[in-house]
């Protein structure tokens, strides 16, 4: 078994990726013929996926939701996105859904969200793997509209949906607009993340763990810039959650070589690795890891600390997660005595 093999076989939990980020293309074109629904000029499927820039790339990940439209069509993108990830042994996902942007398009929330569990249950019984839903804040909108979701969602709980996120655009949005959104649910009982210095300076993790509550760190890359704050994350064991493919593309110039990600692992931070948007950013979640270890000095040992990471960073119960602990720790050693 080489390395690449190898990477692909370990057993994973995938707490990183965006639903509408995960469609396919070939799916996107046969959802928009099917609703009607006008897409960018294009000559195959896979040239909706070609953008110069984050803001084209977030104004395609719009288009793809506005083809996504009945309960069966979120069942399908769910399926399919889980099915490719049970491919690349996936065992366990928190994924990331928007919402506001589907019900801006008419989409009521009960259809979303009741089509996303139709797509669990389906990939559960034919692939084994289990998926929870984090309902996530578009940054980019208001605080108002942040609260009316988390409302939304409260209104219509659904066991699936075991917490809130925020995403987006950045640098011109902090998180603290969102306070009382992230107040509002963590009252109710569900969990917290968000996306931190992706693309903002370190204080938007501290103001995350410390005026939202966030229980993790999405991306948080800046807090290289911070040693103070990254002293702060390493001893209280907090998980950054980071998508070296997609991350590479958007910020750094596509040079993995220097990307803060390998600059995080030498100072000891603990991440979970994942892939974001996988066909949009022509990855999958295997290859985010061989990324790593081709580019960022990430070693056996190292990924044997991811899966850990990510077992500790998951909304799982801790019974669970140390049954898994035990039992993908004995898997992942003897895939790991195979390599040559």
């Amino acid at each position: 078994m080489n390395l690449q093999e190898f990477l692909k076989a370990i057993p994973k939990v995938s707490l990183h990726l965006h639903l509408m980020g995960s469609i396919q293309a070939t799916t996107v074109v046969d959802l928009a013929r099917k609703h009607g629904v006008e897409l960018p000029p294009f000559e195959e499927p896979e040239d909706l996926y070609d953008y110069p820039d984050i803001y084209k790339f977030l104004h395609m990940y719009d288009n793809s939701a506005l083809a996504v439209i009945d309960r069966e069509d979120f069942q399908r993108i769910c399926y399919e996105t889980l099915t490719e990830a049970a491919a690349h042994n996936v065992r366990y996902r928190e994924m990331s859904f928007n919402p506001t942007t589907h019900m801006a398009a008419g989409v009521d929330y009960e259809s979303c969200v009741d089509g996303l569990i139709d797509g669990i249950n389906a990939a559960r019984a034919d692939h084994g793997i289990e998926c929870r839903l984090i309902a996530a804040i578009n940054r980019m909108e208001s605080p108002e509209l942040g609260v009316a979701m988390v409302e939304t969602v409260l209104e219509h709980r659904r066991d699936e949906v075991i917490g809130i996120g925020m995403d987006y655009a950045e640098a011109e949005f902090p998180p603290e607009r969102f306070w009382k959104a992230y107040r509002m649910a963590a009252a109710a009982g569900l969990h917290l993340t968000a996306h931190q210095s992706e693309d903002a300076p370190p204080r938007n993790i501290e103001t995350c763990l410390d005026l939202l509550g966030c229980e993790r760190v999405d991306h948080g890359y800046h807090v290289v810039e911070s040693t103070e704050i990254m002293t702060r994350c390493r001893d209280e064991g907090v998980v950054f959650t980071c998508t070296p493919v997609s991350t590479a593309w958007v910020y750094f110039e596509d040079d993995f070589d220097n990307h803060p990600l390998k600059q995080m692992r030498e100072f000891g931070l603990k991440i979970s690795l994942d892939c974001d948007d996988p066909p949009m950013f022509k990855t999958d979640p295997t290859k985010d890891y061989i990324v790593a270890a081709e580019h960022m000095g990430f070693t056996v040992e190292d990924f044997r600390q991811c899966m850990l990471n990510g077992i500790d960073g998951s909304w799982l119960d801790e019974s669970t997660k140390q049954v898994m602990r035990w039992e993908w720790t004995q898997e992942f050693d003897e895939l790991a005595a195979e390599i040559v």
